[in-house]
């Protein structure tokens, strides 16, 4: 009698990869909270309608080291929301989060389906994590990767330039990328068959596109993450970037943004995350757009087109939204003394919150030239320190010398953080 040929079968897997969600930001004066409850509410509505699996969160959770208390409701109320879902939750730190109010909750959470990598200075079997899909079948493995900070993988050696240190981070994170998909390989080399390999990362790529909400973070002395350093995994998912891109690279590397635009300049991207699905090893993946939650608008203008250009905008509103305005006003208006009143009369009685008011000069109108349009929580630390340098009457020599300390300072304050 012949037996009948039994063959393994591959697992199907609905994964979703999103980002920087920055529970407990704070947009010039205005709280997010209605819009982060909103997002978390449709994010559990897609769970259950997509039959997703798993959840990645590739860091930024939280705003600040020090979330507000609404924050922390929102996470945790999400956590137990999910639960009926049997969907998985990964949560990796990113560089606005604080290892200590992840920590907090972490062995607890385990126990509702949920891990939180807060640091890559745990053992490389932490990091590796195999995703289940509802059937509780092993479909992935993760190579659980959170915001890397220099101590992390580093000890400090004195007498070290700012390019050997460099050299040496990129280095031991392209170790450590490398130790982790080893590690997933060995995993699969016993399996009957291979699961896919994901891996995450929260970090500046080369060549990605960012926004002014993105404030500049260096891994150590490390400006950006070359593309070819990252292992060959079946798919890559980062955060830190708020605008949703694939990367051009020979690996699969995707960030999903941020699900709420996060600046003015956001306002016109539509938000998304990305839907990847694995059966076995082929994998397909899509984008999930995300509802704007509250409506941003930055308009440029003079003050006599405001309301044309208003009307516009006001058309895009559904009944009962609040426009969050910026305007940058011309040239031709921006001497006006009594400027902001005038515009608060054409606003008035309009559905309209103006958020920000700015005046466009000229370049020849003020040394701080390249600046005048923007506040100094929008400037990097490198803008705000070459707009001030560029006031002093100095020679190319003491310029040279003041942005290499400026550089030494900047590389030890980012060490520490």
């Amino acid at each position: 009698m012949l037996w009948p040929l039994i063959l393994p079968v591959f697992s199907a897997m609905r994964i979703l990869h999103t980002s920087d969600w920055h529970l407990g930001q704070h947009f010039i004066g205005r709280s997010r909270a209605n819009e982060h409850r909103a997002f978390l509410s449709w994010l559990i509505a897609q769970v259950n309608s997509q039959h997703i699996d798993a959840i990645i969160v590739a860091g930024d959770i939280f705003d600040t080291a020090t979330p507000p208390s609404y924050a922390r409701e929102l996470y945790n109320q999400f956590i137990v929301d999910l639960q009926p879902s049997g969907c998985q939750l990964i949560l990796l730190a990113g560089n606005h989060d604080a290892a200590a109010v992840l920590n907090e909750s972490k062995n607890l959470l385990h126990y509702l389906n949920t891990q939180v990598i807060v640091s890559s200075s745990e053992t490389i079997s932490e990091q590796l994590i195999v995703l289940h899909n509802r059937q509780q079948q092993p479909a992935a493995l993760l190579c659980a990767v959170p915001f890397i900070r220099a101590r992390d993988l580093l000890q400090s050696q004195s007498g070290q330039s700012a390019r050997d240190k460099q050299q040496n981070l990129q280095q031991a994170i392209t170790q450590h990328y490398q130790q982790l998909y080893a590690a997933a390989e060995q995993y699969n080399a016993g399996q009957a068959l291979p699961l896919p390999i994901i891996m995450t990362g929260h970090l500046t790529t080369v060549g990605v596109s960012t926004s002014e909400s993105v404030r500049d973070i260096y891994i150590g002395t490390l400006d950006a993450f070359p593309t070819n350093a990252f292992p060959p995994a079946d798919y890559i998912a980062l955060g830190h970037i708020h605008q949703s891109q694939q990367l051009k690279a020979s690996t699969d590397i995707r960030y999903s943004g941020s699900p709420i635009a996060l600046s003015f300049d956001e306002a016109s991207q539509q938000k998304q995350l990305w839907l990847v699905e694995f059966t076995g090893l082929t994998k397909t993946v899509n984008s999930l757009p995300v509802p704007c939650f509250q409506p941003l608008r930055s308009i440029q203008t003079s003050l006599s087109d405001i309301p044309a250009k208003l009307a516009l905008a006001l058309r895009q509103l559904t009944d009962g939204d609040t426009l969050w305005l910026e305007l940058v006003i011309s040239e031709t208006d921006a001497y006006l003394n009594d400027l902001q009143q005038r515009v608060e009369q054409l606003l008035h009685g309009l559905p309209v919150d103006l958020l920000r008011l700015r005046r466009k000069r000229s370049a020849s109108n003020s040394g701080m030239a390249a600046t005048t349009q923007q506040s100094l929580d929008e400037l990097s630390p490198e803008q705000v320190w070459q707009s001030r340098l560029a006031l002093e009457n100095l020679s190319d020599e003491q310029q040279q010398q003041l942005n290499k300390l400026h550089q030494q300072v900047l590389a030890k304050v980012r060490d520490a953080l």
